[in-house]
């Protein structure tokens, strides 16, 4: 059975490396000319992703890549000393498994596990999926393929194809995140150092294996803003806009950004549909049931729905009628889960008062006061709270007999 799969970041991978190992012939298709390799912004793994990744034998090379950063010193308007933060000890209560990678060094990492085993097809993108399974490419040859899968990301080419504008299922949850990279002239060595405010934080931090550092803004919007999403000089302006005159550090940050080689720029955006299948197409990860960018577990999301949906492709052998629901049905928990917590996570992450900015410095700088222990067995207490995507469970495919 031939298996198309569109976006080769990290659910694309995953879905190669489990659909390979029960007998799926895969082909990959990426609209970028090669594997991005510019480092990308750290997302993190909690324990569910990380079992999965362990069977796949690359938890070796994801633990070496970590990004190391333990510590964060963070600044507020008026305060005399900033806060500083033992980030150990936060990770610690918030996952008995967890690692904090560059984005493009976990795709690198899955992917070096499947190039072998899968067609990758890089530079190309698909202009149209028939109900029979023929696919047309912008550039390549038109092919027939038993199944879709797009793994496309939070703006997927596959599911405006198949299901409509992506204005039909997204919804703004109230800000906006920034990621640029900049020279690591502060020399951060497992730190970070960051200034919020009211609205609006931003901060600097490194990893082991870059020479560079990123700079991530978050700011609060009551509305969406006007932009189209590959419109980078708007964003700019709006980032500068929304950070003006918080401090010195943020003034120097944003003097980098017309000549940053790396630049991200997107609302915290959710997409909520009933079903992401369609015929012989389905949805995973980003492009199916985003929570929200760096505020609902999205990377860990990805993985676990990547690996459930092989899985039940598997146990169907093939039977796309039965293994799309069920893999649907297996995951449908998370996700609500998933989008609950960013809501939340959206609003604390960013205060939008002088109290919540008082309440989210006071409970980071009590997490760090507390011994480990105390703060672990205190987490563990709130399976649907700091330990959500800890505590999600899937079922055990490996076992699973292929096509």
């Amino acid at each position: 059975m031939r298996i198309l799969v569109s976006g080769a970041s990290i659910t694309g991978p995953v879905l190669a490396y489990w659909l390979t190992r029960y007998g799926f012939t895969v082909t990959v298709v990426e609209r970028a000319p090669r594997l991005r390799k510019a480092g990308g912004h750290a997302v993190d793994l909690f324990r569910p992703a990380m079992d999965i990744s362990e069977k796949m034998g690359v938890i070796s090379r994801i633990e070496e890549m970590k990004t190391g950063t333990d510590r964060m010193t963070v600044h507020r308007p008026g305060a005399r000393r900033p806060v500083t933060v033992d980030l150990t000890k936060v990770f610690q209560a918030t996952s008995d498994r967890h690692v904090e990678i560059m984005r493009d060094d976990l795709s690198e990492i899955y992917y070096d596990a499947t190039r072998d085993d899968a067609e990758y097809v890089f530079g190309d993108s698909i202009t149209s999926i028939s109900d029979d399974g023929e696919v047309t490419f912008e550039n390549g040859a038109p092919r027939r393929f038993d199944l879709v899968i797009g793994a496309d990301g939070l703006h997927s080419n596959v599911r405006r194809l198949v299901f409509g504008e992506e204005s039909r299922f997204s919804r703004f949850i109230g800000a906006y995140l920034a990621v640029m990279s900049a020279p690591n002239d502060r020399d951060l060595d497992g730190e970070s150092i960051g200034h919020i405010d009211v609205g609006r934080m931003a901060g600097m931090y490194g990893a082991r294996q870059l020479d560079d550092a990123r700079v991530s803004f978050l700011f609060r919007s009551a509305r969406e803003l006007d932009y189209h999403h590959h419109d980078a000089r708007r964003q700019k302006e709006i980032l500068r806009e929304a950070f003006a005159g918080m401090h010195a550090d943020v003034d120097g940050w944003l003097a980098l950004l017309d000549d940053t080689p790396a630049f991200y720029f997107d609302s915290i955006t959710q997409l909520r549909m009933d079903t992401w299948s369609r015929g012989r197409v389905t949805l995973a990860g980003d492009a199916g049931y985003c929570p929200g960018p760096a505020v609902g577990g999205s990377t860990s999301l990805a993985v676990l729905g990547a690996y459930v949906l092989a899985g039940e492709l598997a146990e169907a052998r093939g039977d796309h009628e039965r293994a799309f629901p069920a893999y649907e049905h297996a995951i449908m928990d998370l996700v609500q889960g998933s989008r609950r917590f960013a809501l939340t996570a959206a609003k604390s992450l960013i205060p939008g008062s002088r109290a919540g900015l008082w309440a989210l410095t006071q409970g980071v700088r009590l997490v760090s006061a507390l011994p480990a222990g105390v703060s672990r067995a205190a987490a563990h207490l709130n399976s649907k709270g700091v330990r959500l995507h800890d505590s999600m469970t899937v079922k055990d495919y490996t076992a699973t007999r292929g096509s």
